[in-house]
């Protein structure tokens, strides 16, 4: 019979990680945004008509919005 990987136990715990500094969560969240945008971008060149019926949506909701 072959010997089995050594799995990690379910019991066993996670090793700590040190606590993340504001620069790197920065950086993430400044990435993650990013990909957001690029992806919102995509889907507005695939899709031209949703994206344009969104636009005028969005347009017509900031219209009426009371300040």
């Amino acid at each position: 019979m072959p010997e089995l990987p050594n799995l990690p136990d379910d019991d066993a715990p996670e090793p700590a990680r040190p606590a993340e500094t504001d620069a790197e969560r920065r950086r993430r969240r400044a990435r993650f945004l990013r990909e957001l945008a690029e992806a919102r971008e995509l889907r507005d060149r695939v899709q031209p008509r949703r994206a344009k019926t969104a636009r005028l949506r969005h347009q017509m909701r900031m219209r009426t919005f009371r300040w």
